[in-house]
């Protein structure tokens, strides 16, 4: 299976959302609980599905916003929510939705000036601001964003009071009340008209942008930045962040150009993805090709996805970097260039990620705290302060104020981008060359990561394997030294495992959405070896689950393959 012909290349017309039926899809199409793709669903961000296909419908919006309001009635929650919206189309009407709701039931809720788009890190550094200090009163938030998802998707995430994502017991609550509410066909939501709900009492608008822009010094060195008198250019890719960059520029007084204003839902702007589909994704050079076409242009440049809660960065010398490298870098930097941080504090990966960070972090002699996937681990850490740093594969990263103490509990894109521009402010080397300067010090490893067809029966057995079923004691020609199926940093359950050696490893789980399991995998011998522990993993896998499996497809990487 190769990658789509039009990976890379402009979206065509005939390939754009028909916003208007996706709208109208999303008021008159009523989704059927007993369907269980139609029911409320909280993966590892939330509930997200499509008004087309009866996943994401007004429906659920209604029941997902009034099981947040008896959540929170049982919690005690009784602060403000800040509520948030991306640049989907579907985003605006599950707004509408979700304000008639909070409005019915009294719920204060923060709403942007002016209509204004809201990153998802802008609504964690909300919560977590307005809770400074506090002990009653606390907020919480909610972000309608499906993240980096197709055109058509739509999604809902809730944020508690800690500010982070919401964790397995508060979401299973909360989808669990909802679905309820779905099948006694809504009875028990309370509801007021839009407009009624706009002007209620309850109702208040928040100048959420310059909150958080006037805050960033506290986390960045901006001064460093400016200093250095860098070109910079940043892509919002239409989503969330779109007018936060020019209040940034204009604060700190930085030579950045933004590359492209547009927000359309259709995002007509973006070049395909590598299986045929827009989705805007920092991390993929197909649909990040308008920004690496214009890497000489700048000295550093940078891009965010819809709801700017992940990071793409771009070198003159290295073009895209692979996330993997960059948060290596971003970690090697800031435990050296943080003075006012705990000599305690740990770095956060998830077991998915490059050993390059555990070998960068073990160089600075600091703690390595690995976690399952889900940045919802790395929440309490960076609450208190005992992590400096959380950081995922999939470009979700964010660490603590300069001082310490916590900026955001979620992903935040737009700091971790500009963390790129103090680094070579601070280093005069950008990110894509000090990672060749780690590549040469630790090794040079290759990753990839494949998907292989697994029954729903295949895939509870593989989040539920133990080390015992796994009866190889090689993996690509070395001893295996480790089998986990527990995180060795929270001896969190890893919902399938994880197989390392001494030049490579991999880690298999199931996908939370589709007929699927992720196979992830790592090479410091080459592409050659690389090849070989992915073959290996996928027969690995398959004599633990005691069943044949289908060959795999690599999702990532300049083409697909099949795995031999």
């Amino acid at each position: 299976m190769q990658a789509s012909e039009l990976a890379g290349k402009p979206a065509p017309l005939t390939m754009l959302v028909n916003v208007p039926r996706l709208v109208t899809a999303y008021y008159s199409n009523v989704p059927d609980p007993a369907v269980p793709g139609q029911r409320v669903a909280f993966g590892t961000s939330g509930h997200r599905g499509s008004a087309f296909d009866n996943s994401f419908n007004e429906w659920h919006v209604l029941a997902i916003s009034q099981a947040i309001c008896h959540y929170r009635t049982q919690q005690g929650v009784d602060g403000p929510l800040f509520l948030g919206i991306d640049t989907h189309a579907l985003s605006e009407p599950a707004f509408a939705s979700a304000l008639e709701v909070l409005a019915a039931n009294g719920v204060d809720v923060m709403i942007a000036d002016k209509g204004e788009y809201t990153p998802t890190p802008v609504i964690s550094h909300a919560i977590l601001t307005y809770n400074r200090g506090r002990t009653s009163g606390l907020a919480d938030g909610i972000v309608i964003t499906p993240s980096h998802n197709p055109p058509d998707s739509g999604g809902f995430k809730y944020n508690p009071p800690n500010g982070g994502p919401a964790d397995k017991d508060v979401t299973g609550w909360i989808e669990a009340r909802a679905n309820a509410l779905l099948e006694g066909n809504l009875k028990g939501v309370k509801r007021v008209p839009f407009e009624q709900a706009l002007r209620a009492a309850s109702t208040h608008r928040h100048d959420f942008l310059n909150a958080y822009v006037s805050d960033l010094g506290s986390v960045l060195d901006m001064d460093a930045i400016r200093g250095a008198s860098l070109s910079m250019g940043v892509d919002p890719l239409g989503g969330a962040g779109v007018h936060y960059w020019g209040p940034i520029a204009e604060r700190y007084g930085l030579d950045l150009t933004v590359v492209n204003e547009a927000v359309d839902p259709t995002f007509r702007f973006m070049t395909v993805d590598w299986d045929g589909r827009i989705r805007m994704d920092p991390s993929s050079p197909y649909a990040m090709q308008s920004l690496i076409g214009l890497k000489d242009r700048f000295d550093i440049a940078f891009a965010c996805d819809t709801d700017h809660d992940r990071h793409g960065i771009v070198t003159r010398n290295a073009g895209l970097l692979p996330p993997n490298h960059y948060l290596a870098v971003a970690i090697f930097y800031l435990f050296q260039h943080r003075p006012g941080w705990s000599q305690q504090a740990a770095v956060g990966k998830t077991l998915v990620s490059s050993q390059m960070i555990d070998r960068v972090t073990a160089k600075l002699g600091r703690t390595l705290y690995e976690v399952p996937v889900g940045f919802k681990w790395f929440v309490a850490g960076l609450l208190d302060g005992s992590l400096g740093f959380g950081g995922e594969e999939s470009a979700g990263a964010s660490f603590v104020r300069r001082d310490g103490s916590v900026w955001t509990t979620d992903k935040d894109g737009i700091v971790p981008a500009l963390l790129s521009a103090e680094i070579a402010a601070r280093m005069g080397r950008d990110p894509g060359e000090i990672y060749r300067e780690l590549a040469r010090e630790f090794g040079e490893p290759v990753y990839d990561r494949v998907e292989a067809p697994a029954t729903a029966e295949q895939k509870q057995r593989l989040a539920q394997l133990s080390p015992e079923q796994v009866l190889s004691a090689e993996l690509a020609g070395e001893k295996i030294q480790r089998i986990l199926t527990r995180a060795p940093g929270n001896d969190a359950p890893i919902g399938g495992l994880k197989v390392v050696a001494e030049s490579g490893w991999f880690a298999a789980r199931p996908s939370g959405t589709e007929d699927i399991y992720k196979i992830y995998a790592e090479s410091f011998r080459g592409e050659d070896h690389l090849r070989r522990v992915l073959a290996e993993a996928q027969t690995i896998v398959g004599a633990a689950l005691a069943a044949p499996t289908p060959p795999a497809q690599i999702v990532s990487g300049k083409e697909l393959k099949e795995v031999p």
